[in-house]
């Protein structure tokens, strides 16, 4: 039976990537990646439709597809999954696309393969096989949960994928052990819409604790990565209990804050609204050598001049490593979309540029002090631009979302760990070599 040639989009977070790296799985030895839709049998667009400029995104990207399948000869099935399908339903979706062929809502993940298996006239890929891993050699995302159980009232994820859904820890620790012993890959990133939740609804005490106990022996994993750490779960007991880990548990903590200010934390329903300089002093008591990232909303409704400076004055006490600033949404169905005091455009992107100038100053002088000194760096890829050059990440570097280490050298090849001279900081990458 000929191979099915598949060119696969995936849009969005890592929890994506995930999805779309698992559907390949299914197809296994029946898989051929395809460059480009004319060469497919198969175009699979896993799409995002979180905030608006994601659906913008989403459709643009299949409108694009739609194209050039109609230009292809013959003509490859184009397949429509993920978050955009679950916030807008496919009956809708259908209606303004019918040139799409298959809708996979994120509610029906385990159904993926069948459907597309019917889709193609392939009912024999139904079998499960290992994740088709999409990140090369040095890293691969964990995914230890689906959808979100608390109500933050800017948030559209518990309407499109649902409560909080924890995989079990036998399932994971197989799946992490698959990718790190006999799939090579040296770095595993745990990703989960609240990682600090995992557990919770399986009735496991601190379930966090038990998933680190599991996946921290596995033999050959050089550097284990939290991502998505809700602020109200990082409590003393289980920081205490990471610290007395070690390695490969990296002392990276990804905290979602959103703001700093109450009235605006309160506005939002976030769990931890009093003041997040708490949960930042409790991380660093812990981890002094802390690598911290957050992602901040500016512009929410209600938010005025001095709930920005708050939040302003608070991003140059803390000094995060890497921080994300995102201009609030005003997203149909949500509780935050009916506030009054919605802010207008030019002042939400005025207090984004701000910040990120801000945070800009902050990134270059922490970076200039690693000028001398040597580190870990994982190398990922060779650089599209230079010869010779490879990009890869520093322990305190998150893959797609921070900065990167250009790292060149005789030894260095993609997935291996190498020591390499740090020569030159710049804003948000250093320039390293082996």
């Amino acid at each position: 039976m000929s191979k099915v040639r598949v060119h696969t989009i995936s849009l969005g977070c890592p929890k994506n990537r995930v999805d779309t790296e698992r559907l390949l799985g299914v197809l296994g030895r029946n898989f051929t990646p395809a460059e480009d839709v004319a060469g497919s049998d198969l175009v699979l667009i896993n799409t995002c439709g979180f905030i608006r400029p994601a659906v913008e995104e989403s459709i643009e990207t299949i409108l694009a597809a739609i194209r050039d399948a109609a230009e292809a000869d013959p003509r490859p099935t184009v397949a429509v999954a993920g978050c955009l399908v679950s916030r807008y339903g496919q009956a809708d979706l259908a209606a303004d696309l019918p040139e799409v062929d298959l809708w996979l809502s994120t509610r029906e993940l385990a159904s993926w393969p069948g459907l597309v298996g019917a889709a193609l006239g392939r009912k024999n890929l139904e079998a499960l096989g290992p994740r088709r891993l999409s990140t090369g050699p040095a890293y691969a995302y964990l995914k230890v949960s689906e959808g979100c159980s608390h109500k933050c009232a800017f948030c559209t994820i518990p309407s499109i994928r649902g409560k909080h859904v924890s995989r079990p820890l036998d399932e994971l620790e197989r799946e992490a052990r698959l990718l790190v012993e006999q799939g090579g890959v040296r770095e595993l990133v745990i990703v989960g819409q609240d990682v600090t939740s995992y557990g919770h609804d399986l009735g496991l005490k601190d379930g966090l604790k038990h998933l680190l106990d599991r996946l921290m022996p596995i033999k050959g994993l050089k550097w284990l990565r939290l991502m998505y750490l809700y602020p109200a779960g990082l409590t003393d007991g289980l920081l205490k209990h990471m610290a007395g880990l070690g390695q490969p548990l990296l002392p990276y903590f990804d905290i979602p804050l959103q703001h700093a200010h109450p009235d605006i934390l309160s506005a939002m329903g976030r769990p931890f609204a009093k003041d997040p300089s708490l949960v930042i002093e409790r991380v660093r008591k812990h981890f002094p050598e802390a690598a911290l990232r957050t992602s901040l909303i500016v512009g929410y409704p209600g938010e005025t001049d001095a709930h920005f400076k708050a939040l302003k004055a608070f991003v140059q006490r803390t000094r995060f490593a890497h921080l994300g600033v995102f201009p609030y949404h005003q997203e149909e169905g949500t509780p935050a979309a009916a506030l009054p005091g919605q802010v207008a455009q030019g002042v939400k992107t005025r207090r984004k540029n701000a910040l990120m100038k801000l945070q800009e100053s902050i990134s270059r002088e922490r970076l200039s002090a690693l000028v001398g000194s040597r580190l870990e760096v994982l190398v990922e890829e060779p650089s599209p631009e230079w010869p010779g050059l490879h990009v890869g990440r520093a322990w305190f570097q998150a893959p797609e979302v921070d900065g990167v280490t250009y790292v060149s050298g005789p030894k260095v090849k993609p997935g291996k760990m190498v020591l390499a001279d740090i020569e030159q900081a710049q804003s948000y990458d250093l320039v390293a070599l082996a």
